[in-house]
């Protein structure tokens, strides 16, 4: 049986007052809370396991190497990846969908090439392209969606030239929390001869995933927001295709040999990873992955999709309430408004009760622009989330709508 309260056992900020009120943390698709054991590995690694690692042939580097490898051979096993060898850490989603698109663009493009992209992405797959079309004169085009918020495949079908070189989609939206059709998207595009690079930074903490399934090219997510570290995230790549593409920086630890007339680069996934890796927080974010694995990733998502039905129904009892995103497959998120309350008088006054809400555009405005709003007000759910707190969350929205009349 799902037990929720020895779950919010391992995590004591759950526990905290805010203004004197129990705290209701719903803001889970901007960063997750941490479990304890997650936060011991970190304090453990300091104080037992730390030096540099990869160069040195002490003790203490050699630990720390077997550890941050380890850390990669467990995001693989998490992902199922073929090898650890297409396993890239870097700083979260959004360097890992820069990494893609600034080697893919150097490698892979030219003036006039073509990357598709959806309407409802977060700027973090929007700006990197728009960066390499001011660099190379590449072209976005953008897959358009229905009034539910699901993206309409019928279009995406149409976009595909032969200049399209790239899908770049998300597979969970942090605003309507639409589960893209990723698999089948991924299949129309290779049909087409063209790769596929998808942000995971909202399902992999929801959903498993399995990235041999899905076959796409590229898979990013963060680890802060699966119950890690932040400053920490991933890039799973096919081997043939990191190997094709060139480095992202320079420095240490990427190179196999350097002079001032030439230098050669590492091997896989090395040559993706200059300078000094954060060798705590990926074993810390391998202590997350571990933490949600033995939770169960289906009962995850079972439990989450129950809060996010009760949570819908609770809402939608509000007078007022408009509800953004009614897709037939949802993750768990809510992007509301009532009736003419601003976001953030919204977000404010809720935060006065205890209800941690995030509030704007959530970092997708041209999806805003869509919707017809400057901003909404976001409920965001995780496994440690209770139907109390939703209750007090729809009673405080309530108390709110009769204060503005």
């Amino acid at each position: 049986m799902f037990d929720v309260q020895a779950i919010r056992r391992d995590f004591p900020i759950l526990d905290h007052k805010i203004y004197d009120k129990s705290l209701v943390y719903l803001d889970n698709a901007a960063t997750t809370q941490k479990p304890r054991e997650v936060v011991e590995k970190i304090e453990s690694g300091y104080y037992n396991v730390n030096a540099n690692i990869h160069r040195g042939v002490h003790f203490l580097s050699m630990a720390a190497t077997e550890a941050h490898e380890e850390a990669r051979r467990t995001v693989q096993r998490f992902l199922n990846a073929r090898s650890s060898n297409e396993i890239v850490f870097t700083r979260g989603t959004t360097e890992s969908i820069n990494l893609i698109a600034s080697s893919f663009a150097d490698a892979c493009m030219s003036a006039g090439d073509e990357v598709i992209v959806s309407v409802m992405e977060h700027h973090s797959n929007i700006v990197p392209w728009q960066i390499q079309a001011a660099r190379h004169g590449i072209v976005l085009k953008v897959i358009p969606m229905d009034e539910k918020g699901e993206l309409r495949l019928d279009a995406y079908r149409e976009l595909f030239t032969e200049k399209t070189c790239l899908v770049a989609v998300t597979h969970v939206s942090n605003v309507l929390g639409t589960v893209n059709p990723v698999k089948e998207m991924i299949t129309l595009a290779h049909e087409r001869g063209v790769p596929v690079l998808v942000d995971g930074a909202q399902s992999v903490p929801h959903i498993k995933v399995d990235v041999q399934d899905l076959d796409a090219e590229f898979y990013v997510f963060s680890g802060h927001k699966v119950y890690g570290p932040t400053g920490i995230g991933v890039l799973y790549g096919k081997e043939e295709w990191l190997d094709r593409l060139p480095p992202y920086q320079g420095g240490g630890e990427m190179i196999a040999s350097v002079s001032f007339e030439k230098t050669t680069f590492n091997e896989l996934p090395f040559k993706f990873e200059a300078g000094t890796p954060d060798y705590i927080g990926s074993v810390a974010l391998a202590e997350a992955l571990r933490y949600v694995e033995r939770i169960g990733m289906d009962d995850i998502a079972a439990y989450e999709e129950e809060l996010l039905r009760y949570a819908t129904a609770r809402l939608g009892e509000v007078e007022g309430a408009r509800i953004f995103g009614q897709a037939a497959h949802k993750g768990a998120v809510l992007s509301f408004l009532i009736g003419d309350i601003h976001h953030y008088d919204m977000g404010m006054l809720l935060d006065r009760l205890g209800i941690a809400v995030r509030t704007g555009h959530h970092c997708a405005q041209p999806l805003m622009h869509a919707l017809g709003v400057e901003g909404t007000v976001r409920a965001s759910f995780s496994f440690y989330n209770t139907k109390e707190e939703i209750d007090a969350f729809v009673a405080g929205v309530e108390r709110v709508r009769k204060m503005f009349g």
